[in-house]
C-alpha cells in the first residue's frame, strides 16, 4: 500500500499514488489545475477543477475547505510548488504537489478529459 492510502500525506504527490486513491475510491479530496484555462481545455485530469494561479487563492477560499486534502498541478513542477506555497500560506494545511503534472499523470495511465 502506498503512503496514501495508510493515511499519510506528503507535500509532494507521485502520479501513481494519486491514481490508486482515486480506485481506492477515497473521498474528500480534490485535484486543482492551476495552468491556463486553455491548457485545461486541451486536456486535464479527470475531475480536476480549473483555479488558475491569479485566481487561486480568491477562488479556493471561497470554495474548498481549509482541511480538504488538495493534489496541485501546473505546466511546470515550479508552477505546482508555487501554487502549492500560495495555497498554504493562506491557511489550507493539506496541499500535495503532483510531481510530473499532467504529463506524469497520462504517463501513469490516469483517466483525463478535454473540454
Amino acid at each position: 500500500m502506498t503512503n496514501l492510502l495508510l493515511g499519510n500525506f506528503t507535500p509532494q504527490t507521485d502520479a501513481h499514488d494519486l491514481k490508486s486513491r482515486l480506485q481506492w475510491g477515497q473521498p474528500a479530496f480534490t485535484i486543482v489545475d492551476v495552468r491556463t484555462r486553455q491548457s485545461y481545455n486541451q486536456g486535464h485530469i479527470s475531475g480536476a477543477i480549473p483555479l488558475p494561479v491569479d485566481e487561486l487563492v480568491k477562488r479556493a477560499t471561497t470554495t474548498l475547505a481549509k482541511e480538504r486534502d488538495i493534489y496541485i498541478y501546473g505546466d511546470s513542477d515550479e508552477q505546482s510548488a508555487s501554487a502549492a506555497k500560495t495555497l498554504r500560506d493562506a491557511g489550507f494545511s493539506r496541499v500535495s504537489e503532483l510531481t510530473g503534472g499532467f504529463s506524469a499523470w497520462k504517463a501513469a495511465g490516469g483517466s483525463t478529459e478535454e473540454v
